[in-house]
């Protein structure tokens, strides 16, 4: 089992929990970018830098994960990749992508790109609260709780 994280828009939070929380689990997590980080040197935390372009580090989780595995992004079409796969995908607020939630949720995505690209403004996420923090470490915890057990 390993941790895959969408890293190019990770917030600095969220970097954090995970840092712990693989310590603590003792878990391989692999951050992947098309930029370098500046992450400390700890056992079981890797990088990858991807080269430039549009998806290049989407891609590169999407062909690495494998089932068992989470995989943290707020990439809808990523998470669309990886769920089908068997692959646990949350994105940093704590949500869980589900077989049965993503097909609406990359409807969703899709109909509002629409809409921005017609010229209407859709805003954006609000900015990252510390109920937001405390959302993703709950359902990290229990998630990894689980995936751990599963392992045996």
């Amino acid at each position: 089992m390993k941790i895959w994280v969408d890293a190019d828009a990770c917030p600095g939070p969220v970097r954090d929990i995970l840092l712990r929380a693989v310590q603590r689990v003792k878990v391989p997590i692999v951050f992947v970018a098309n930029k370098p980080l500046a992450l400390p040197r700890l056992a079981y935390v890797s990088t990858v830098q991807v080269g430039a372009g549009l998806d290049v580090a989407d891609r590169h989780i999407a062909t690495s994960a494998e089932a068992g595995d989470l995989a943290v992004t707020q990439d809808i079409p990523l998470a669309a990749l990886l769920v089908p796969k068997g692959v646990v995908v949350m994105d940093p607020r704590g949500e869980l992508f589900t077989p049965e939630t993503i097909d609406e949720r990359l409807s969703m995505r899709n109909f509002m790109q629409e809409l921005r690209d017609s010229g209407v403004n859709t805003g954006g996420p609000g900015g990252f609260s510390p109920q937001d923090r405390q959302q993703f470490a709950a359902t990290l915890d229990r998630e990894l709780t689980r995936l751990v057990k599963q392992q045996g």
